[in-house]
């Protein structure tokens, strides 16, 4: 009996390596590293940059935004940025010149400027906007002007500087804004 015991002892360790799995070496899908689609105001914003997911974070203001009334009209702006393994600084910005969002509506992204809505990709400072050839859709799935929440999901393509088309999909926010 104590042979027993002791080789079951001996054994128990390997049974239990063996029988774990190598699951946090597999590769990740990349949508599932963004954060949930809310709409309570948690202060979230991802989406995928060319298949890669793009979380804001790092270094000062990582994520910004704001919904207010100015010079008579509604601006939104909506911006997330991180540095990537380069130390780049990588931009996504949704903006709204002169245009008053409502819940339940979808905004087509186009050229910058008044009465539109755009989508910008920010690489080191130069910017590059969606155009009509190289748009895009912003969806407010929330808008609570009490509590001064939007929520929205959106995509858009852009021509970088280096003439690359770069691809935002499966964008979400939930954000909490100032008046």
């Amino acid at each position: 009996m104590k042979k027993l015991l002791y080789r079951l002892i001996l054994l128990l360790p390997f049974l239990f390596f063996w029988g774990c799995s190598d699951d946090d070496n597999a590769p990740q899908n990349p949508i599932n590293q963004l954060p949930e689609a809310t709409q309570t105001g948690e202060n979230t914003f991802g989406c995928l940059l060319d298949g890669e997911a793009f979380i804001p974070g790092g270094g000062t203001n990582p994520l910004d935004f704001v919904y207010q009334f100015v010079d008579g009209g509604y601006y939104f702006q909506l911006q997330g940025r991180k540095r990537n393994d380069d130390f780049n600084l990588i931009s996504i910005n949704l903006i709204t010149r002169a245009k008053e969002i409502e819940e339940g509506e979808t905004y087509l992204l186009l050229e910058e400027a008044l009465g539109n809505a755009s989508g910008i990709f920010g690489f080191n400072g130069g910017l590059s906007f969606t155009s009509i050839q190289n748009s895009g859709q912003l969806t407010i799935t929330h808008l609570d002007m009490n509590n001064q929440i939007v929520s929205g999901t959106f995509w858009f393509d852009v021509i970088d500087h280096d003439g690359n088309l770069r691809k935002i999909r499966e964008g979400r926010f939930d954000m909490e804004f100032t008046q």
